[in-house]
């Protein structure tokens, strides 16, 4: 990797640095030796090596999931070149007292006076975790300061980049050995931890990890020290989190899943026989999206094609099916009772392959939960994604008719409690619209009043008790306009977009005038919108990127562009950015709290992070100091100038799905 040029408003990458320090590393089996080697440094690198339980030899990937694997060796560094291994589990060789180490070791995590530096930190606090230690701020993760590093003009580096081998042969200049060629196929406990082999690849992890904090911090200071502050204060102590919650996963409800999967299968077939009724024979496979279905309904019906794909082929999604059922009410009746049951059809498969085969697919035997990956550098905005289950994509409990949500529950004499932010990215568009100078939103949050019905009042020009009565004529309907308009707004929603959006997510058809009406309505209402949007596509074109008000930037290369709808997709990135990933950082500072709290709360066990919304288990006559920690967590003024109150609103319940609100 080289260096890239500095040109006007651009940073370069971080640059090649070749190694060539001199290596002292060693084994170590005293504690003593260990408290020497460490001494009175307030910056120590740390790094452990797994492998799996006698039980669990067999297990693909086994020996990084704590609940099936054990912490075999840990190594240290306080200086760059040096480091230290401390055999603990190994099954030939010398290995350190574990009580000696462990006592020793959770003192160390626990100082808020020492940085703990690790490359990927979130598996360290998950193994960490396991032995009853809580990682304490100040901590540093490589892998998120890598993150937040630049590989190019107008790129950061994405996580399939920043492992720990390919920085150290890009920034140290030096090419590792893989585990593969270092255990030669063992696992990690059959080797002599007094091999210098051994010790050397134990060594490099803390090590590095140590260098590449000193190369990270530099290239922050030098060109985006707002990055520096994120990594040490938001990133790396979220990161700890993260790991906290795979470990203690989410319990699911195998008979009700068993229960529900049978009843798809059911219901699948029945609509299938259905289908098959007014089709014949035609393979519809398990989602209605094959091929041989396409070609049913544009070739043999020879029904419209109301959108295409981004090949330019005829689309099959939901929102197709929903057109094309819609032009059948009106041109061939005959045929809208097809699409009624291929909606319903893909309801069902979708229930069964993503909630419940999907789940069960992750099921660990051990725990009887599923441990999903969190990641919270993987969107441009720094909104927390999931894999392995993707345990976000859930539906909310207002539209959960099949109760998916109650998959996940707590165990007997526990309960399942949640804390949802309440209407965090307005709030954060309400803060930005006070520093353009309008405080009409925020005047509405200032004063517990209600903004969606504020918001009815503004576009449909209507008293504010009459858009707040729910008994006034065209509520409802008023009302979920309201709603899209408002969570629309901020990101530059078109006429054209808002027509699509409640046509096809509330069921409203509007007419494209009627919709352009209710956006210049809005924007009269809210005098400051225009300003703020106009100012930030300026600055962004100005700058080519965007940025929360806490300094996370998002370039914007395209923003520029003569390609119109680049530019437009830019201009909405740069709108879209400021609010929801200034939602995303203050969420991640409640989480630094609530992490900073849970050595003294052993019992608050924290499980899910889905939207705005944080869920733990606890034991059931813990419910008010819970409910009251966490709210008190996620309501604190989040930095000097937010300037409008942060509700978080709780529910509590045996289930996910089955959680009552509480009046707290």
């Amino acid at each position: 990797m080289k260096e890239t040029g500095l040109r006007e408003n651009e940073n370069p990458g971080v640059s090649f640095k070749e190694n060539s320090m001199d290596k002292n590393y060693k084994s170590v089996t005293d504690i003593e030796e260990l408290k020497h080697y460490i001494g009175d440094a307030r910056v120590v690198s740390f790094d452990y090596e797994t492998a799996a339980d006698k039980g669990h030899r067999s297990e693909e990937k086994a020996a990084l999931d704590p609940h099936k694997a054990h912490i075999t060796e840990c190594s240290y560094s306080v200086q760059e070149g040096t480091g230290v291994s401390v055999p603990l589990r190994h099954l030939i060789g010398k290995n350190m007292d574990w009580d000696d180490w462990l006592s020793f070791h959770k003192e160390l995590l626990e100082s808020h006076k020492v940085v703990k530096v690790c490359h990927n930190i979130a598996f360290e606090s998950t193994f960490s975790y396991h032995l009853g230690i809580v990682i304490q701020i100040p901590v540093y993760d490589t892998i998120c300061a890598a993150q937040m590093t630049q590989n190019g003009d107008y790129s950061f580096r994405r996580l399939k980049d920043s492992g720990l081998k390919t920085l150290s042969e890009e920034l140290l200049g030096y090419k590792r050995k893989t585990f593969a060629e270092t255990t030669d196929g063992k696992p990690f406990d059959e080797l002599d931890p007094q091999n210098p082999e051994t010790i050397a690849y134990a060594c490099e992890d803390a090590d590095q990890a140590l260098q590449l904090m000193r190369i990270f911090n530099d290239w922050f200071d030098k060109f985006l020290p707002r990055h520096r502050w994120i990594v040490e204060h938001l990133e790396s102590p979220t990161a700890v989190y993260l790991g906290i919650m795979k470990h203690n996963g989410a319990p699911l409800d195998i008979p009700l899943m068993e229960e529900k999967k049978k009843e798809a299968e059911e219901t699948m077939e029945k609509l299938r026989q259905e289908i098959a009724f007014l089709i014949g024979d035609v393979n519809i496979g398990s989602n209605c999206s094959t091929k041989a279905f396409k070609e049913y309904l544009y070739g043999t019906l020879k029904l419209p094609v109301l959108k295409t794909t981004l090949t330019d082929r005829e689309a099959a999604d939901d929102q197709t099916m929903t057109m094309l059922k819609e032009w059948c009410d009106e041109n061939r009746p005959e045929l809208s009772e097809l699409f009624t049951l291929v909606q319903e059809y893909r309801k069902w498969g979708k229930i069964k392959s993503t909630y419940i085969d999907g789940y069960l697919k992750f099921l660990n035997p051990v725990t009887g939960c599923v441990h999903p990956d969190f990641f919270a550098l993987s969107t441009d905005t720094g909104r927390f994604n999931c894999q392995h289950p993707n345990a976000q994509n859930m539906p909310r409990k207002t539209n959960d008719p099949i109760g998916v949500r109650n998959f996940i529950k707590a165990p007997e004499g526990h309960i399942v409690i949640s804390l949802d932010f309440s209407q965090i990215e307005l709030r954060v568009g309400a803060f930005y619209l006070s520093q353009a100078g309008d405080d009409t939103m925020r005047e509405v949050y200032l004063h517990n009043l209600d903004l969606h019905a504020k918001t009815t009042s503004v576009i449909f020009g209507v008293p504010y008790e009459q858009a707040h009565d729910k008994n006034s004529e065209n509520y409802k309907e008023h009302r979920t306009i309201a709603k899209n308009v408002n969570f629309g707004v901020f990101y530059g929603l078109f006429p054209r977009g808002l027509q699509k959006t409640l046509k096809f997510k509330a069921g409203i058809d509007r007419s494209f005038e009627e919709c352009s009406q209710m956006i210049d309505n809005l924007k009269e209402g809210y005098p400051g919108l225009s300003r703020w949007q106009e100012s930030v596509k300026a600055d962004a074109a100005r700058r080519m990127y965007t940025e929360t008000w806490l300094g996370r930037r998002r370039y914007l290369p395209n923003i520029r562009s003569e390609d119109w709808g680049q530019k437009s997709f830019s201009e909405r990135c740069a709108m879209n950015t400021p609010i929801q990933g200034t939602a995303a950082d203050i969420l991640k500072m409640a989480v630094c709290r609530i992490l900073a709290g849970l050595p003294d709360l052993p019992w608050l066990r924290p499980i899910l992070q889905i939207h705005d919304e944080l869920t733990f288990i606890i034991p059931e006559d813990r419910l008010s100091d819970a409910i009251s920690f966490v709210k008190r967590c996620m309501e604190e003024k989040p930095f000097p100038e937010f300037n409008l109150p942060l509700i978080a609103e709780a529910s509590a319940g045996p289930t996910f799905g089955t959680m009552d609100e509480l009046d707290v």
